[in-house]
């Protein structure tokens, strides 16, 4: 094996990812599971985390660097935000020590946007972001990372002028399982997924966001009426929810602006969807690549040699 040069962590919510990291950047080994923050509190934050240091063999003496949420206040140890607007590689200098660790653990900051009509935050985010985009001039760019909770960030020449966050992942499950449309999406993972039904959800609400509700609502009262197949209602609710996302994040961005979409698997595939259908040009980036780089461009401005 290389020889290990640090050990980098993406802690969500739910979610635990690890990487351990070669000398010269390479992935020696991975590690994936539901230890997010949410089950790391009952178990403890550093078992966890020697659990995993363990299954991959890190020396006593490799250091940590983690994102997300193990920094929220109510995860392992508070590690606060950072003030938009603000330089992308702001997060760099403000990573937080974990106090009683052998080896040296640190977590870093989240954003935060402290406008009192539009106040907002991220966490863990902001280190893909840094990884996705550098911290070299990239002119004006719209920043999509999907997810439970979506993030669009507006970023000119390296710094971070604002962002919002939609709460589309979250509003298709909750939708999905404990309202009326429960029952027209029933059965829908068994057939094949609608993309002309996708399609036109996203257009009809980005034209007319005015409309969200009862856009949603003919996800039932077109099974009722015209019996469109469970896959068809779940392709109109995710494709209403991920067209109002879209006409919410851009309806003050610049004709032309730059789309830089951030993710992986379904949540990509589904977005690269909607942006074609809405002829809205953008580039793709890997997620799990953006965060990795994120993590690493800490860990060497924390552990330059």
């Amino acid at each position: 094996m290389a020889n290990p040069a640090y050990v980098a962590v993406d802690w969500g919510t739910s979610s635990f990812r690890l990487w351990l990291i070669g000398r010269d950047g390479s992935v020696l080994a991975e590690r994936r599971s539901g230890d997010g923050m949410t089950s790391a509190a009952k178990t403890g934050f550093s078992t966890v985390l020697s659990g995993h240091l363990a299954a991959v063999e890190a020396p006593e003496s490799l250091p940590v660097i983690v994102c997300g949420m193990a920094g929220a206040r109510q995860g392992w140890v508070e590690a606060g935000y950072i003030d938009v607007p603000a330089p992308l590689t702001a997060i760099l200098t403000a990573a937080v020590r974990v106090p009683g660790e052998s080896r040296d653990v640190r977590i870093l900051p989240g954003l935060a946007q402290r406008q009192t009509a539009t106040p907002d935050v991220m966490r863990g985010e902001e280190t893909q972001l840094l990884g996705a985009l550098g911290s070299t001039g990239i002119g004006a760019q719209a920043v999509c990372m999907p997810g439970t909770h979506s993030k669009w960030v507006h970023v000119s020449d390296s710094k971070v002028t604002g962002f919002s966050t939609f709460m589309t992942g979250e509003l298709f499950d909750a939708i999905s399982k404990h309202t009326i449309l429960s029952h027209a999406v029933a059965g829908a993972e068994e057939q094949p997924a609608d993309a002309a039904a996708f399609e036109a959800a996203v257009s009809a609400a980005f034209a007319r966001p005015a409309l969200a509700t009862n856009l949603l609502f003919t996800a039932r009262s077109g099974q009722l009426l015209h019996g469109i197949s469970a896959a068809a209602a779940q392709a109109r609710l995710s494709g209403t929810l991920i067209g109002l996302e879209i006409a919410g994040a851009l309806q003050d961005a610049a004709n032309g602006t730059n789309i830089t979409l951030v993710a992986s698997g379904r949540l990509q595939a589904l977005y690269e969807q909607a942006f074609d259908t809405l002829s809205l040009a953008f580039t793709a980036i890997d997620a799990d690549a953006a965060v990795r780089r994120g993590l690493s461009a800490a860990a060497e401005a924390i552990w330059p040699n």
